[in-house]
């Protein structure tokens, strides 16, 4: 092979390869459930979703932190094919107000969710809902977002479909001033504020894990959660749990939770990123992904959506980056 040949043929393999290295291992088969994202590949879905929509199709967006411009360009772009455009969110967040703002002006339909400032609440939820899929988790469109270390769902099941479209629908009618609550759903969709679905998701998966728990948390601080985590230890389950270190909230919690026979550990993050996931992973099949902290606020007072899945690609893509994870960190990394 001719010496010149090789680099050139390097320099045409490249954006092949960092394509593949962004987009996470298939979680699905033909006719799967779920996929799940992971990190800055979550915005390869993002921009792929918001590039498709067409003419009459639905494209609705519900984001706490809202600042990405590339993002707002393309939802614009979306409703000038003749899409179904529509975005919420929580004007208490800077960014999220700014870009509001600006497409308003662009004449996008964009509303504020009502939060309740009396009880600190905020609309938490980042949701994306297409023609025929939604993509719910973790990730905010903020402008450093994709730093961060956090997963998301994307799915075409038709009931999971049909419950994050009447929510965003109960969410847009309360931002126009008509409140109209769902009914509380006991299915793998899960809310707060009304209601605390996820709390009730959540405790109940701890509480049935017979053999183990992995969780990737943000914050963790809820006592309800505590105390759940801790029987679960008490009853022989294995426990391991990775926290943010930046967080002090975490702090007390961990060595608590650490007392209690949790195995904890500090998550290595890198300079001007978080942890930011809400995840966790239940005798390796059941997968809680969303926007909800294992906190007080998270699980009882914000808007928050989560959702929580039996598929047993997206499980097994959860558990080896979890392992991946675990490997790389420590209790010492941050020891208050």
């Amino acid at each position: 092979m001719p010496r010149l040949f090789v680099p050139l043929l390097v320099l045409l393999l490249l954006p092949l390869l960092a394509a593949c290295q962004q987009r996470p291992a298939a979680t699905a088969v033909a006719g799967g459930d779920y996929l799940l994202w992971q990190d800055a590949s979550i915005f390869t879905e993002v921009t792929s979703l918001l590039d498709s929509a067409a003419a009459g199709e639905r494209l609705w967006v519900e984001m706490y932190e809202f600042g990405r411009p590339d993002l707002a360009s393309e939802m614009i772009k979306a409703r000038d094919r003749g899409a179904d455009v529509r975005l919420i969110v929580d004007r208490t967040v800077p960014q999220s107000a700014r870009t509001a703002d600006r497409l308003l002006a662009m004449g996008l339909p964009v509303r504020a969710y009502p939060v309740d400032d009396n009880r600190h609440q905020i609309d938490h939820v980042k949701l994306l809902i297409s023609a025929g899929e939604a993509l719910v988790g973790g990730m905010n469109w903020g402008i450093h977002s994709s730093a961060n270390h956090d997963y998301a769902f994307q799915t075409r099941r038709a009931d999971v479909l049909a419950r994050l479209r009447a929510i965003f629908e109960q969410d847009w009618s309360l931002a126009g001033g008509h409140p109209a609550p769902l009914a509380r759903s006991g299915g793998p969709v899960a809310q707060t504020a009304p209601g605390e679905e996820v709390r009730s998701l959540l405790v109940g998966a701890i509480q049935r894990a017979g053999n183990s728990i992995a969780a990737e948390v943000f914050v963790l601080t809820d006592p309800d959660v505590m105390v759940a985590l801790a029987a679960a230890v008490r009853r022989s389950a294995s426990v391991r749990l990775l926290l943010d270190p930046a967080q002090d909230s975490n702090l007390a919690p961990a060595r608590i939770l650490r007392a209690a026979g949790v195995a904890v550990r500090w998550y290595p993050v890198p300079q001007g990123a978080k942890l930011h996931a809400k995840a966790g992973l239940f005798d390796g099949r059941r997968l809680l992904v969303g926007s909800a902290n294992w906190s007080q606020s998270g699980l009882s007072v914000n808007h928050e959506l989560d959702l929580m899945s039996e598929d047993p690609l997206a499980a097994a893509a959860f558990a080896a980056r979890f392992e991946r994870d675990w490997a790389a960190s420590g209790w010492g990394l941050r020891t208050g």
